[in-house]
C-alpha cells in the first residue's frame, strides 16, 4: 500500500496524554492536535486505533554484505567471533555483485516490513576488488524509496594488519562510503590497534565523514581502545559524529578504571551501540563458569547522559545464525540482559531503537514534530510496556506521507476453553 496520507488519527504519542491527530502535508508532519474522543478515519487518513505512534525504527549496526550466508561454506560451530571471521573469509572469496545485491535487498525488505526506515551497514573492505562495497553503493540508490542507508567502510581483517589496508580504506571513502570504520582489537598488536584508531579518526575528519568503530568486541579487560577513540574524538571536537560499537570489554573492566574512563567518555560525547543478541551469543566463549554476558555497561552509560542504541548486528550470517529483522526482539533481549526491566527503563526503552540510533547516525530531520518528514510507525500497544509485552509486528509504517505497511490490529490471545 502506498497511499498518500492527509492525516493520522486516534494516535497516542509518548509524553502526551490522550489521543492526537497528526496532519500530513507534502510528505511532512503538519499540526499535531489533541482529540477529545476517538474519530472515524476519513479517506486518505490512517487510523492508529489508539495505539502508540513513534518515529520509524533505526537499525544502527548491521552487516548486509554477509546477511543470509549462515552455513556457507560451513557453519561456525564454536560460536566465537574469530571462527566467524574465518568462515566469512572463505565466503568472501566467492562474492559477486548480484550475490551481494540480492541478499542485501532481501534483508532490507524484511527490515522495512518491521518498520525500519534507517539503516547503517558495515561493509567489509578487506577485499582488493571491493566487490561488496561497490554492490552496496548500488543498493543504497535502489532502496532509497523505503530505507535511508549509510555505508561504513569496515576493515574486517584490520587496517594495519591487512596488506594495503590503509589504501583500501581510502579508496572506499573515495568511492562514496559515508562512515569510516575500524576494528582495533583484531589488529596484530596493541600499538597497531591504537595507531589504526588515530589514523581512521583523522581520515574521517579530513573527509567530513562519520566514524563507527568495532571497539573492544572482546571479553579481555586489557582491551582498552575505547579510551583512544574517545581521546581522539575529544581532541578534534568530533564526539557527536563518532560511534563506539560493541565495547564488550567494558563489561569486564574494573570499577576503578571505569570511574576514570567515564569522565573521558562524557567529555568526548561519543555515541554507543550495543548488539545484545549477538554479544550474548559470541562473548563469554572462553569462560567456564561463571560466564560473562559480554555486553557493555548500557544503563550506566545512559545514566551518564550518553546516547546508547541497540542494533541487530547480523541476520543469519557466520557470526549469528538467527535473526528476523524485528527490533522489538532485540530490545526485549537487551533489556533482559542489561537488568533494565524496571518500569523507569521500560517507559523510555523505545529510545534505544529510535532516537538514540538516530543520534548515532547523525540524522538531522528525525522525530515527530511539525515540519519534519512524516516518517513514523504505528505500534501495537498504547504504551511502551504494552508494546514490549505483545511483541507484535508494527501495525503501520509511514514514509514521507506514504503508507508502506498497513496491517490489521492483532487481537489479544483468546483464552483456552478447557471445559
Amino acid at each position: 500500500m502506498t497511499t498518500n496520507l492527509t492525516a493520522i488519527v486516534n494516535a497516542r504519542l509518548q509524553g502526551r496524554d490522550g489521543l492526537h491527530s497528526l496532519t500530513v502535508q507534502a510528505g511532512k508532519f503538519g499540526v499535531i492536535t489533541p482529540q477529545a474522543t476517538s474519530v472515524v478515519a476519513a479517506e486518505n487518513e490512517l487510523d492508529a486505533a489508539g495505539n502508540l505512534v513513534a518515529p520509524a525504527f533505526v537499525e544502527p549496526h548491521i552487516h548486509l554484505d554477509a546477511a543470509m550466508t549462515a552455513g556457507e561454506p560451513r557453519w561456525n560451530q564454536s560460536g566465537t567471533l574469530f571462527e566467524g571471521i574465518e568462515c566469512w573469509g572463505e565466503r568472501k572469496a566467492t562474492l559477486t555483485r548480484d550475490d551481494v545485491i540480492g541478499r542485501a535487498e532481501q534483508t532490507l525488505k524484511l527490515f522495512a516490513a518491521h518498520g525500519i526506515q534507517y539503516v547503517r551497514t558495515h561493509v567489509d573492505v578487506t577485499d582488493p576488488q571491493l566487490t561488496a562495497l561497490k554492490a552496496m553503493l548500488e543498493v543504497k540508490e535502489r532502496v532509497a524509496g523505503y530505507v535511508d542507508l549509510q555505508i561504513v567502510a569496515f576493515p574486517q581483517e584490520g587496517i594495519w594488519s591487512f596488506r594495503n589496508g590503509k589504501e583500501l580504506m581510502e579508496e572506499a571513502i573515495r568511492l562514496g562510503a559515508d562512515v569510516v570504520g575500524g576494528i582495533p582489537h583484531f589488529e596484530h598488536t596493541r600499538d597497531y590497534g591504537a595507531d589504526s584508531v588515530r589514523w581512521l579518526v583523522e581520515l574521517a575528519h579530513k573527509h567530513d565523514r562519520l566514524v563507527d568503530v568495532h571497539c573492544d568486541e572482546i571479553d579481555d579487560p586489557q582491551s582498552r581502545f575505547l579510551e583512544v577513540l574517545a581521546a581522539e574524538a575529544l581532541r578534534l571536537d568530533y564526539g557527536s559524529r563518532v560511534t563506539a560499537s560493541h565495547t564488550c570489554a567494558m563489561g569486564s573492566y574494573d570499577d576503578a578504571y571505569c570511574s576514570r574512563l567515564f569522565r573521558l567518555l562524557k567529555l568526548s560525547g561519543l555515541r554507543f551501540l550495543s548488539m545484545p543478541t549477538e554479544s550474548l551469543h559470541l562473548q563469554g566463549r572462553f569462560d567456564s563458569y561463571p560466564k560473562r554476558r559480554g555486553l557493555t555497561r548500557v544503563p550506566e552509560l545512559l545514566d551518564a547522559g550518553l546516547k546508547v542504541a541497540f542494533g541487530q548486528d547480523s541476520i543469519r550470517d557466520p557470526w549469528y545464525p538467527m535473526g528476523n529483522g524485528n527490533m522489538l526482539r532485540t530490545l526485549d533481549s537487551g533489556l533482559h540482559a542489561c537488568h533494565m526491566l524496571g518500569m523507569n527503563w521500560i517507559e523510555r526503552s523505545l529510545e534505544l531503537i529510535t532516537d538514540n540510533g538516530a543520534a548515532a547516525l547523525n540524522l538531522q530531520d528525525y522525530g515527530i514534530a511539525e515540519g519534519l518528514p512524516a516518517r513514523c510507525i504505528v505500534l501495537q500497544g498504547e504504551t511502551p510496556y504494552e508494546v514490549l509485552l505483545g511483541q507484535k509486528p508494527v501495525k503501520a509504517s509511514v514514509r514521507d506521507g506514504r503508507v508502506l505497511v498497513d496491517r490489521p490490529v492483532e487481537a489479544p490471545l483468546a483464552g483456552l476453553n478447557l471445559g
